[in-house]
């Protein structure tokens, strides 16, 4: 895939990501919050499943090789979901965003500037710690009343 096509991919998934935290808050207002959270999952749990029954190029076979903290995405993932269950509502979606979009930044830089995971490792440098401080600026306004 073209850089245009995974810029556009991730496009939208920064829009999925900014849609499902209000749609699943209002969810909660009928059903409960670790009700809403349950219900998302097991729906998106299900379209996943049928998507890599046909589509997928993979094996679940090779989950017997996975560590145990392997497994660990789908616990913070249910965690994420819950945790802008409970503050979109008290907060607003654009500051809950903006706290996440930030810390899932500082938290990247660290893990690209150790090259956790086996992943590639890029020095954390004086643009990036500048980045940032410009997040940062950016949350304490979008945070402001």
């Amino acid at each position: 895939m073209n850089s245009l096509l995974l810029l556009c991919l991730m496009v939208c998934g920064g829009i999925a990501v900014a849609l499902q935290p209000s749609i699943n808050a209002r969810l909660a207002q009928k059903t409960g919050v670790l009700e809403s959270s349950c219900i998302s999952f097991t729906i998106g749990a299900l379209a996943l499943f049928l998507l890599a029954l046909f589509m997928g190029r993979g094996s679940f076979r090779g989950v017997g090789d996975a560590s145990w903290w392997e497994f660990l995405g789908g616990f913070l993932g249910a965690f994420f979901v819950t945790m802008t269950i409970i503050v979109v509502p008290r907060l607003g979606t654009a500051a809950a965003m903006a706290a996440v979009i930030t810390s899932q930044l500082i938290t990247s830089l660290i893990l690209d500037h150790f090259g956790f995971f086996g992943f590639r490792h890029i020095s954390f440098d004086t643009k990036r710690g500048i980045g940032v401080v410009l997040l940062l600026v950016g949350v304490g306004l979008v945070f402001r009343r």
